[in-house]
């Protein structure tokens, strides 16, 4: 039998942070930081690792985060072997990425040895090949296969999430020899709450949890108490679909098949937390149009990410300008309509951004397809018609008010209905669309969207202006 599976991540220690150390906000003081850095830069060793003994992996992190770039290496360095490596996988990409390069490949592999292997998947995964071999080179033959077979599975799916460590018996044995087995064996997990019942060829039967075993007598047979119907996911599944399993059907754990079906890991629930934060902040960032980018990346770096979009975004406003531009001569008539034309064109970027925004998230999550979308289409219209009835009668009455022509706060009462209603079907159509042809909607809906909104709100206020009023 195989066993082994530490999944919740281990800490450096379980102590908290000493109220000296925080600011007002919980997080590290100002005397602590400018403590750790003048330490790092003084090589004084034993110090600082009294300094920084006692705190989460997640702390560290933060503190880490918080050193520049020039005082990471040796902080890392000084503290030696007390480094836990599981501190790689709370900070951002870019710092892990820079901080694996610049630390000698035999550092590396003697502190990724010491985590569970998703762990050390996770931090191995973004270099590239030649990186990746020099520190498996490192690690012990048994340990170097494992890691090399999980990073030849998908990026970004259950392969790469799962955990390699796991207590997997047979069927026949009975609760007391498994209970004997646990006891015995000085390799088992630190934390596991269920056992993978599986056959010589080790094909999963089923699974057994820990308080099912506590309850049973000595010589009741582990098939007898097992779930003989688990949950399990492939090697090749997606990390996403594996985290809406886990939500619809509050799974602890779940085993990985290969393609022979033979249990070859398991996907614990922390790593799903991990998985739903990391993937709900990329959906934002791409809503934003601001990529994988992080707080730690260079001014060129972000610059860079960012220039994409905002060239498309000067393309979309420039087709906006030249909508104007088809009545510019309505426009130098009447000089209040440059004023309000903002109004009905941001109120439907607004709207629309607000469908937008839900839709995406339901077409992530699956509760947007084709069997509902008709009725979720249907909706959005009215309730941008609804919406935009309201504020047509408020902006109608501020605009008679305000320049005291009734005709003026008609035609923008019409043109905000017509935009808002516009903006709710754009909102939920584009993000459609998108998905529809294998695009991801969260990357481009908000630059269609805007343009859509802008055009047919301009187009609605100032070619209603230039019938009804000129």
């Amino acid at each position: 039998m195989t066993q082994v599976e530490p999944e919740i991540a281990k800490e450096i220690s379980a102590e908290p942070l000493p109220d000296a150390e925080l600011d007002a906000s919980g997080g590290f003081s100002r005397e602590f930081l400018e403590e750790v850095s003048q330490l790092v830069e003084a090589d004084d060793r034993d110090t600082l690792r009294g300094r920084v003994d006692g705190l989460y992996a997640a702390d560290v992190a933060d503190l880490l985060e918080q050193l520049s770039a020039d005082e990471r290496v040796p902080f890392v360095t000084a503290l030696g072997d007390d480094f836990d490596f599981t501190v790689l996988t709370e900070v951002d990409d870019t710092i892990r990425e820079k901080l694996l390069e610049d630390l000698p490949a035999e550092f590396v592999a003697r502190g990724v040895r010491d985590l569970e292997s998703d762990d050390a998947v996770y931090i191995l995964e973004d270099l590239d090949e030649a990186d990746q071999a020099e520190i498996l080179q490192q690690i012990p033959e048994f340990e170097r296969l494992q890691l090399a077979k999980s990073l030849e599975y998908p990026e970004e799916s259950a392969g790469r999430r799962m955990s390699t460590d796991f207590i997997a018996v047979p069927p026949f044995w009975t609760v007391g020899q498994t209970i004997d087995y646990m006891r015995e064996t000085d390799d088992l997990p630190e934390d596991f709450y269920e056992l993978f019942v599986v056959d010589p060829s080790f094909h999963l039967q089923g699974t057994v949890s820990l308080n099912r075993i506590l309850r049973a007598k000595r010589p009741v047979q582990i098939a007898d108490i097992m779930e003989d119907d688990p949950h399990v996911v492939r090697y090749d599944e997606d990390q996403e679909d594996v985290a809406r399993m886990f939500d619809r059907y509050d799974l602890v754990s779940v085993g990985v098949t290969d393609e022979d079906e033979r249990l070859v890991g398991i996907i614990t629930v922390d790593d799903i937390v991990d998985v739903i934060a990391e993937e709900v902040e990329e959906d934002i960032r791409r809503l934003s149009g601001v990529g994988d980018e992080e707080m730690t990346d260079t001014v060129w770096y972000t610059a860079r990410s960012r220039f994409i979009w905002l060239l498309i975004n000067l393309a979309t406003a420039v087709l906006a300008s030249l909508v104007i531009g088809l009545f510019d001569a309505t426009i130098e008539q009447m000089v209040a309509l440059a004023i309000l034309m903002p109004i009905v064109a941001s109120m439907g970027g607004n709207a629309g951004t607000q469908t937008m925004t839900v839709a995406v998230r339901a077409l992530a999550t699956r509760e947007l397809g084709g069997y509902n979308a008709g009725r979720i289409v249907s909706r959005e219209m009215l309730v941008g018609l609804l919406n935009g009835c309201a504020f047509a009668v408020i902006i109608g009455l501020v605009t008679w008010g305000w320049f005291g022509n009734s005709m003026l706060g008609g035609v923008i009462a019409a043109a905000m209905i017509v935009n808002m209603v516009v903006a709710g079907l754009s909102g939920i159509l584009i993000p459609l669309a998108l998905n529809r042809m294998g695009s991801d909607p969260a990357v481009s809906s908000g630059v269609f969207l805007t343009t859509v909104t802008d055009v047919v709100g301009f187009f609605a206020f100032l070619g209603l202006a230039a019938v009804l009023l000129l």
